[in-house]
């Protein structure tokens, strides 16, 4: 099934019959999604957002416990330091 170049596939699904409710009313009254669908595609690409973020975050935790890189970084910076200060004054004047 296509809509707008974008390949879907129907999926039967079961949802608590009092969030189903809610979303419905929600559609009805805040007009802030054409239909059931639309809400909970949109929330699903939502939720795996928020997944992908927290995978992130917590990659980049574990950056902060790398003592090898906390080293490199520090050295880095430390290279840089001088540039970054006459960017500084720079961008003062």
């Amino acid at each position: 099934m296509y809509s707008r170049g974008v390949a879907k596939i129907q999926k039967t699904i079961r949802l608590p019959k009092s969030l189903l409710e809610e979303v419905e009313r929600i559609i009805k009254y805040s007009r802030c999604v054409e239909s059931t669908n639309d809400f909970i595609v949109r929330s699903m690409q939502l939720r795996i957002s928020i997944l992908k973020r927290r995978e992130l975050d917590a990659k980049f935790s574990g950056m902060s416990k790398d003592t090898d890189y906390q080293h490199d970084a520090r050295s880095m910076a430390e290279e840089f330091e001088s540039s970054d200060w006459e960017t500084a004054k720079l961008l003062d004047e």
